[in-house]
């Protein structure tokens, strides 16, 4: 996803709900202060999953202060806790590390809690319903942005400005396809940005036209940058709003961390949360790799931060994503035969800015989705790896979705993560053959080819752009069922992986791959006190049944940051 910087003009109270859980994360947006640590608490009687490798599953947890004291027996920690400790009866529920989800966009997915839904329009005609009924919620002149429109949903066809300017007409109109990598402009916006017929195409990016040579409003990846600089910018107020509500959101889905990809502005909203003690997810941000030497000149001046709130990675991009056809492939599209994508940024600067960063130790996050892409990055890492020497470096692909055969057994030895989200797989897995035919398909989301071969996972959703639901995200990773039910086996059923390799992957992998795996991602004495409960075993339903499990209980750093039932009050 192309990182987008969202405007002060998108209003929290501008609400369109599309289910109560939404509700409840926007109404929830009051910056209240983080809640005080519990003294104790312990959870006894429970399906325990700890993650940890030499004592693997328990039945009881004790958390005195913001750390794990105790994991064994109930009989054990009952007796350890004693009768002042706040004890709860799970009655057989499922206790887990806290969830990391290794690639959100925080502020995005907490702003666009609160904007346009389009994520599930179905037809053309409900696309333009949606945006005439919103921009009729908010004052003329309010960009309208977000949205998040998928137009495979209707047929394919690429929408354009003249689909929305009649429901528009006094309202900019910004809003982006749900991978981020195309958004959608109306004719008010171009008119802002002043991309007409004779604006020059932008190297990484398309400017889509029509057969008279007009813009369509469709702009593609790096053309994206023509629009960008005449949107208002987000007040830091509005932005610890969005924050509040997201970190609200993924509490109620059991995500306790998140590594954020994002920019120094997103960095400045978390420090200010974090300064009055307002941060109740745990942050990893990045920012954006051609940005390595500021980084580097930050970290020696302050460090890497702390738990709450750390520092160090830097997000690049090689392309762009396969439903805008922006994927670098080696061959051509199987449903655009002249069209082999693009690279966002050249080879030169990509390999400058890995190499730098990687001598200043910072941490190299980048984003590649086609084979090409991956093929491109892959090369890149190595000759770095070669150059600078050995270390712990824990360079990650981001998505690494359509991966050429050959590239697969690369992972492992030059020690790069393989930073996934399962989603995609089910989202994708409904259209991405037409797009990329059943062969380099075999290759696409490859779970288990990568296990196999030793390659470390990290599981994330990459939210906004796709549910920041870890429950969801597994049952994803383990039955490979596409949305639309067209593959109640599995698409590409021989890259499912087992319930506690998609756990780890959520849990020990994503904490691996940001550095913090000593202090969280499993459940051991000494570990920061990051868990959930989860009101089904995972391991002992069947794997469709996965996606309806509930979150009952989250807890981050002893203090209970989410309460479903109410069963610590």
């Amino acid at each position: 996803m192309k990182h987008r910087t969202t405007p002060a003009a998108v209003a929290l109270a501008a609400l369109v709900t599309l289910d109560h859980s939404i509700a409840r994360a926007q109404m929830a947006a009051r910056l209240d202060p983080a809640p005080a640590p519990l003294t104790a608490l312990a959870i006894v009687n429970a399906r325990v999953w700890t993650g940890n490798p030499s004592r693997p599953w328990t039945d009881a947890v004790l958390v005195r202060g913001e750390r794990i004291e105790a994991v064994g027996s109930s009989a054990e920690v009952k007796k350890r806790a004693g009768p002042s400790v706040k004890t709860i009866d799970a009655h057989g529920m499922m206790v887990t590390p806290g969830f990391t989800d290794a690639h959100v966009h925080f502020l995005d997915g907490g702003f666009a809690l609160a904007s346009v839904q389009l994520r599930d329009a179905r037809t053309k005609a409900e696309f333009i319903q949606r945006i005439k009924t919103f921009a009729a919620t908010v004052p003329a002149g309010t960009w309208i942005l977000n949205g998040d429109w998928d137009h495979t949903n209707w047929g394919g066809d690429l929408p354009e400005r003249n689909w929305i300017d009649s429901v528009t007409p006094n309202n900019p109109v910004w809003i982006n396809r749900l991978d981020g990598h195309m958004n959608l402009a109306n004719s008010l916006a171009l008119h802002a940005a002043t991309i007409t017929r004779d604006t020059r195409d932008v190297a990484g990016g398309t400017i889509v036209r029509d057969a008279a040579g007009e813009p369509t409003g469709i702009l593609k990846d790096n053309a994206q940058d023509l629009m960008w600089p005449v949107v208002p910018a987000p007040s830091i107020e509005m932005s610890l709003h969005a924050l509040d509500a997201a970190m609200t959101y993924v509490a109620e889905r059991g995500v306790t961390s998140v590594d954020h990809m994002g920019s120094w502005p997103d960095l400045a909203v978390f420090e200010r949360a974090h300064h009055d003690g307002s941060l109740r997810t745990r942050i990893s941000a990045a920012v954006p790799l051609s940005s390595w030497a500021r980084l580097r000149d930050t970290v020696s001046a302050r460090g890497h931060g702390d738990d709450w709130l750390r520092i160090g990675g830097l997000k690049g991009f090689v392309d762009g994503s396969l439903g805008s056809h922006t994927a670098a492939m080696f061959e051509p599209f199987s449903d655009a035969p002249s069209d082999k994508g693009l690279l966002v940024n050249t080879e030169k600067d990509l390999y400058d800015w890995t190499s730098n960063a990687d001598k200043a130790k910072l941490q190299v996050i980048v984003h590649a989705i086609g084979d090409r892409a991956i093929h491109t990055q892959l090369d890149i890492f190595q000759r770095v790896e070669r150059e600078n020497g050995p270390r712990d470096r824990r360079f990650r692909i981001e998505h690494a979705q359509h991966i050429a055969p050959a590239d697969i057994s690369r992972f492992a030895p030059l020690g790069v993560i393989a930073s996934m989200q399962p989603y995609h797989a089910i989202d994708d897995g409904r259209w991405a053959e037409r797009v990329i035919g059943p062969e380099r398909a075999k290759g696409t989301y490859a779970f288990k080819s990568l296990l196999d071969h030793g390659a470390r996972l990290a599981f994330g959703s990459d939210w906004f752009v796709a549910p920041p639901t870890p429950l969801v995200g597994i049952y994803a990773a383990v039955t490979r069922r596409t949305l639309d039910d067209k593959n109640p086996n599995g698409w590409h059923p021989e890259q499912k992986i087992s319930v506690e390799q998609a756990l780890r992957a959520y849990t020990a992998g994503s904490a691996y791959s940001g550095f913090h795996e000593h202090e969280v991602g499993i459940l051991k004495p000494g570990m920061l006190a990051d868990l959930v409960m989860i009101d089904h075993d995972l391991t002992r339903i069947p794997p469709d049944a996965i996606r309806d499990a509930r979150v009952m209980l989250t807890v981050v750093g002893g203090r209970v940051v989410y309460d479903r039932d109410g069963v610590t009050h």
